[in-house]
């Protein structure tokens, strides 16, 4: 009784499955559309677009379970160069000539169902066949064969475990199914491996390489229990290739890194889940998953809008006008005829990200002014800033042959560059503890007025004060834009573009600065002056006096920007 069930059972199985693929050939190359000579490329590339065609999840039309699942089975043969080999010289991917339908009593075990061609259909099986199935200790797997176009079959083999329990509903919740059967079969080893080319990441390798170092990663989860994670992994791959030196690769085994999986939010369910490790929203790093079409091109695309930005796009007015340089940390700037940031340049802020200050400018072309003025001669060009405000042209008419040599070959100019700063850094550190007292401010006397304030001095910075704690305030202000290049302060007092830096007691020179202003500028308690002694003229600044904004004011002092006024009459000291 127990056998004619099992063998109606089969029966009905077999039946289901021969009315589900409704006698369609699985002809790999006829499945993904591809030549016989067909690259593994091209494989690739049909497999992407099929697979997105007919995946369970985006297509609920009739009979796309049934394609997916062909689609998986073809490409996971031609995918692989042994099966793919077998599968032409034999008809079978598992290298096993001769797998066609026998005459009873020939199985030893198994039955045969094939799909020869029209009014070929059959299946055959002996009783004793059943008997060796069915009863405890007997063989408890079967074969079933569709013959290819050219006669060859393609035999696939189920264990019944498999059969009934893929039949009647997977209680792991893996991947889409077909007609009961998963896509791609239990009984292929090679179908549950771990992703092999791209690295695994442990919690460990996570915190330390991937959290917060500035660097895009693109990362996948899986189980081992999901079926068809290979295409994911070759889609990642195909991404990770063609932005190969922008982000890195990873994938993380929630089986073997359950717990790191679960604090970070990652845990597949159906399907493996693709992320990126972004800088887009903020300074540190976030997983943002990815929920697009699965293809290529579009994955690519979330990839490099996520990309660091860390690199503030600016005009030329900026770098004419204003100080590009900061107190601690070297500054670049990139020159392109680009209208938005360039990957590249995105990628290296990134990776230099809290040790060089990036900034971009659209150029229209080398002949600006402005461009020629800071030494750039050809397009595109980056140019730096040491902390100390020493302009270096580090590149013109950058050539680029791909994307990893290029950030490769641009990380060795900044690495250098940065090295150029620290070396500068700590010369400059190394002149201010042994001479001290070169670097304070002078007060304005009348002996000293004509080496600091007189007729060879182009322009003379006054900054006059009425108490102990505004002359503190501003000779530290005054020390520290000083020593800026930006100021294009001389050794040589009578230097072309030299300034000279000064303070002034107003207590106690009143009449001084009421050759600049009849009140003597007495409703302030501290101002700053812009005298040009050749010309008789003054500019004065009356905002908050901080190294940032006196160095604005004097850039523009120095580029024309700040309108001058001839003083009421020479200044005098007492």
């Amino acid at each position: 009784m127990f056998n004619r069930r099992l063998v109606s059972l089969i029966i009905a199985t077999a039946s289901l499955l021969l009315l589900t693929i409704d006698a369609k050939t699985l002809d790999p190359y006829k499945v993904l559309g591809v030549e016989r000579n067909a690259s593994q490329r091209e494989i690739q590339k049909a497999f992407h677009k099929l697979s997105l065609q007919y995946h369970p999840d985006k297509n609920k039309a009739k009979g796309a379970q049934a394609k997916f699942a062909e689609i998986n089975n073809a490409y996971e043969i031609l995918s692989d160069e042994e099966k793919r080999k077998n599968y032409d010289m034999y008809g079978d991917e598992k290298g096993n000539p001769g797998f066609q339908s026998g005459s009873p009593g020939d199985h030893g075990g198994y039955t045969y169902f094939t799909n020869g061609g029209p009014g070929q259909n059959q299946f055959t099986y002996g009783p004793s066949d059943w008997q060796s199935m069915g009863g405890q200790g007997g063989s408890q797997s079967f074969s079933f064969s569709f013959g290819g176009p050219s006669g060859g079959p393609s035999p696939f083999s189920f264990g019944m475990n498999d059969i009934f329990s893929n039949f009647f509903g997977d209680n792991s919740g893996a991947g889409g199914q077909f007609g009961g059967f998963t896509g791609s079969s239990r009984a292929r080893p090679d179908s549950q491996s771990t992703p092999k080319s791209i690295r695994a990441l442990s919690s460990q390798v996570y915190k330390k390489e991937v959290v917060d170092q500035g660097m895009t990663w693109l990362l996948f989860s899986y189980t081992t229990s999901l079926k068809g994670h290979q295409h994911v992994e070759s889609l990642v791959e195909e991404v990770a290739s063609s932005l190969k030196g922008a982000l890195k690769v990873g994938s993380v085994n929630c089986d073997t890194e359950a717990s790191l999986c679960k604090d970070l939010g990652i845990y597949p369910r159906r399907m493996p889940r693709v992320f990126v490790y972004s800088y887009k929203a903020s300074e540190k790093g976030l997983l943002v998953e990815y929920d697009g079409d699965w293809g290529a091109k579009p994955l690519k695309s979330f990839c490099q809008d996520h990309l660091p930005r860390f690199s503030k796009r600016v005009d030329l007015n900026f770098v004419k006008s204003s100080s590009v340089t900061v107190d601690k940390f070297p500054t670049v700037v990139l020159l392109s005829t680009k209208k938005d940031t360039p990957v590249i340049w995105r990628v290296l802020s990134g990776l230099y990200h809290k040790r060089i200050i990036f900034y971009d400018v659209q150029v229209q072309d080398a002949s600006d002014p402005t461009v020629k003025k800071l030494g750039v001669d050809a397009l595109p060009a980056i140019v730096g800033w040491l902390s100390n405000g020493e302009k270096h042209v580090l590149k013109t008419g950058i050539a680029v042959k791909d994307l990893k040599s290029a950030i490769h070959d641009l990380s060795g100019l900044i690495e250098g560059f940065e090295k150029k700063n620290k070396k500068a850094a700590s010369e400059q550190s190394k002149k201010a503890s042994t001479d001290s007292g070169e670097n304070q401010i002078p007060l304005l006397t009348k002996s000293n007025f004509d080496s600091l304030c007189g007729d060879q001095i182009p322009v003379c910075i006054i900054g006059a004060f009425r108490s102990s704690k505004e002359r503190k305030k501003l000779e530290s202000v005054l020390n520290t834009v000083s020593q800026k290049s930006l100021s294009r302060r001389q050794n040589s007092a009578h230097g072309r573009d030299s300034i000279s830096y000064t303070l002034l007691d107003a207590t106690k020179q009143a009449s001084f600065l009421n050759a600049f202003d009849k009140a003597g500028f007495k409703s302030l308690d501290k101002v700053l002056v812009a005298y040009k002694p050749r010309k008789g003229t003054f500019a004065a600044f009356e905002g908050e006096i901080t190294a940032e904004e006196v160095e604005k004011f004097i850039s523009a002092v120095l580029n024309g920007d700040i309108r001058f006024t001839r003083t009421q009459q020479s200044p005098l000291l007492k």
